[in-house]
């Protein structure tokens, strides 16, 4: 299971949710800079990195979404999510 710690660097701070096991969980975590930069990651693997102003809004919707939405929507800003037309 990743843990917080896990992603911890010295210029950024953890803010995405630990695994809780679950079946909305999708594997992704996310931090934010100092400088509002965004950070994302899929079982513990760097995808894709926002900068300051698109990064700053991000993080401040990922705080108000539940767990599973945050996934959601986190796999949406990646483009790893099942497009609809996909078998399943």
């Amino acid at each position: 299971m990743l843990k917080r710690n896990d992603l911890a660097g010295k210029s950024l701070q953890a803010l995405g949710p630990v695994s809780n096991g679950g079946s909305d969980d999708l594997g992704f975590t996310f931090r934010t800079g100092k400088n509002g930069d965004l950070e994302i990651y899929r079982h513990g693997q760097f995808c894709t990195r926002f900068g300051r102003a698109r990064g700053s809004r991000i993080a401040l919707q990922l705080e108000s979404l539940m767990f599973g939405e945050q996934q959601q929507l986190l796999a949406r800003l990646t483009g790893n999510y099942k497009r609809g037309n996909e078998r399943r």
